[in-house]
């Protein structure tokens, strides 16, 4: 990898991204939008503001191994706090942005975190009553309040820093503690090490080469372990510039002026690509005709499949359709890192035929995360490619997809319980997903146990909900439904009429799971589900496939209908 710096087998974190700044101290490190206007800084500067941080971390007294959490929108100050706290030997624990209060407190309380950074003072009210373990709290913006914890980041932050010299950290040390949601609902502290996370940069960089060169455009929460480790990590160690987009509803913008040549994204973001392409495409018109067709033959030249008139045809269908798309999204993107959730295939047959470089993979956060993934060269959009250097994968019971290598975390915070059922004794990650593998290739098949996978990377347990939503009688049976799609569906059987109503009532049920646990599609159903029916088990518990299946109709019709308004939504 002569385009990746090299480490050493005792390096951590911070030391990757000390190299970076040695080798590189006047490149290009991170752009941002600053009062209007893009900024760029050079590694040599983020030196300088991760120096003034790392005084006022020690200022405060924490020693080694001791929590500190963060809650930003992706941008420079959250890698700056992160560089660190890690330099200090601390270790991060990220909050989701846009999480309830009350989810984030309990993670803070969950890890006894004794320092929180804050973007702005929305949280801060309910986490001040809820929260007892922090001793400062650090905010972006100026709180008025008289907690003598609280401070603003422009006072906490000293002139200068100072030297900044290797961390005391080992590899095998705690380097944060990843929140996921459980299987009962309950957040479920993820522990990976420097090694975990150092050892899947490396291996991901074999397998998708990246290069100083490339520019990033970073949008997924930097608090997913996907964002963090392929589109954070991974380009300090290729020397790669990244830019932290405005926002999601800017998204389209930055791509065209911002112009990315590598991107890390969930399905979902191409699920609303392809929506607003097929809005611009009259059903039966010219433009939908030629669109189509170079769709077909764009994927039939992609599996080596195209006759000799469909490859004299490409070149004009290129010119009129493809380039068009690409132009979209900056004209320069040369790798698509797709993950989190299933990419329709569909929608793979679209992008890839169009000739945009999307290459699939698969992971968890329990994995720091990637497991597998797709080559340049070895692409089947089908499939979730191929294990990582260093990561062994085997089918257990069931066909479950089992892993193991230097990735998997050390266990679950608090929680030896948890992490019994995940590792087994020989170091086998349980991955909970169904697989078959042909010639080293892994296509995911199926879950193991019921998780729905929304295209945005979401997770949700769906039986806690359903149970939940059962506690209003005026549901008889629930079934949450989503997988793969970008908002959660319910099909239920109820004696009430109204499905706003309904949905509303299921929504008033859910106050306590996560935001993105609200209904926003749903179908009342006539007829019960019953075990001679074959829908239930002889215990009443749902069979969800040939639930599935017996509604394939039903669920589809709801999701191409208009969402449904609720003022009850899940998550406030």
């Amino acid at each position: 990898m002569p385009h990746a710096m090299e480490l050493g087998a005792d390096s951590n974190l911070f030391d990757l991204f000390l190299g970076r700044v040695r080798i590189t101290p006047h490149a290009p490190a991170y752009r941002q939008f600053v009062q209007g206007a893009w900024v760029d800084v050079t590694w040599a500067e983020v030196a300088r503001k991760v120096a003034r941080f790392r005084a006022a971390l020690a200022r405060e007294g924490l020693q080694p191994g001791e929590r500190v959490a963060l809650c930003l929108r992706n941008r420079i100050e959250w890698v700056c706090f992160d560089h660190a706290a890690l330099a200090l030997g601390l270790v991060t624990v990220p909050l989701y942005f846009d999480d309830r209060p009350d989810n984030m407190a309990y993670c803070l309380n969950d890890a006894s975190c004794k320092l929180l950074l804050l973007e702005n003072a929305v949280a801060w009210p309910i986490l001040r009553t809820q929260v007892k373990s922090l001793v400062r709290v650090v905010c972006l913006e100026r709180i008025v309040d008289t907690d003598p914890r609280v401070t603003c980041l422009t006072d906490w932050l000293p002139p200068q820093g100072g030297e900044l010299t290797r961390a005391p950290s080992c590899p095998d040390e705690l380097a944060t503690l990843v929140y996921t949601s459980g299987t009962m609902g309950r957040p479920k502290g993820v522990m990976l090490s420097h090694r975990n996370i150092l050892s899947n940069v490396a291996a991901s960089l074999k397998a998708i080469p990246v290069y100083p060169t490339d520019r990033f455009l970073s949008f997924l929460p930097l608090s997913h372990m996907f964002e963090r480790t392929c589109g954070y990590y991974l380009a300090i160690q290729a020397g790669a510039q990244t830019v932290y987009a405005r926002s999601i509803s800017l998204l389209a913008e930055d791509l065209r002026t911002q112009r990315p040549s590598v991107l890390i994204g969930v399905p979902r973001i191409f699920e609303r690509i392809h929506a607003r392409v097929q809005e611009g495409l009259p059903p039966g018109s010219f433009k939908r005709r030629l669109f189509e067709r170079a769709v077909d033959i764009g994927w039939k030249r992609f599996r080596r499949q195209a006759s000799f008139l469909e490859r004299l045809l490409w070149p004009p269908l290129k010119l009129l359709v493809a380039n068009k798309l690409r132009r979209r999204l900056g004209g320069r993107l040369r790798l698509v890192v797709v993950g989190g959730a299933a990419f329709a295939p569909e929608h793979a047959r679209v992008f890839v035929g169009l000739g945009l470089p999307i290459i699939q993979g698969y992971g968890l956060t329990e994995t720091a995360p990637v497991i597998t993934c797709n080559r340049a060269g070895d692409n089947d959009p089908l499939s979730v490619g191929r294990a990582l250097e260093g990561v062994a994968l085997r089918l257990g019971e069931s066909h479950e997809l089992l892993a193991r290598g230097p990735n998997v975390m050390l266990g679950y915070w608090n929680n030896a319980e948890a992490t019994h059922a995940a590792v087994d004794a020989d170091g086998w990650l349980h991955t909970g997903d169904l697989a078959r593998i042909e010639n080293g290739r892994v296509y995911i098949t199926g879950r193991l146990k019921d998780i729905i996978a929304l295209s945005n990377g979401e997770k949700l347990p769906p039986a806690d909900a359903e149970a939940a939503i059962l506690r209003d009688n005026i549901f008889e049976q629930v079934m949450l439904v989503g997988e793969g799609r970008p908002k959660l569906g319910l099909l239920c059987v109820s004696r009430a009429n109204d499905e706003t109503e309904l949905c509303t009532r299921a929504n008033a049920q859910l106050h306590d799971f996560p935001g993105y646990a609200r209904i926003c599609h749903i179908a009342r159903l006539d007829t019960p589900w019953s075990v001679e029916g074959g829908q239930l088990t002889p215990t009443l518990k749902l069979k969800r496939n040939e639930i599935l299946q017996r509604h394939a109709a039903d669920i589809e019709r709801m999701y191409v209908t208009s969402e449904i308004c609720c003022p009850g939504k899940a998550g406030g």
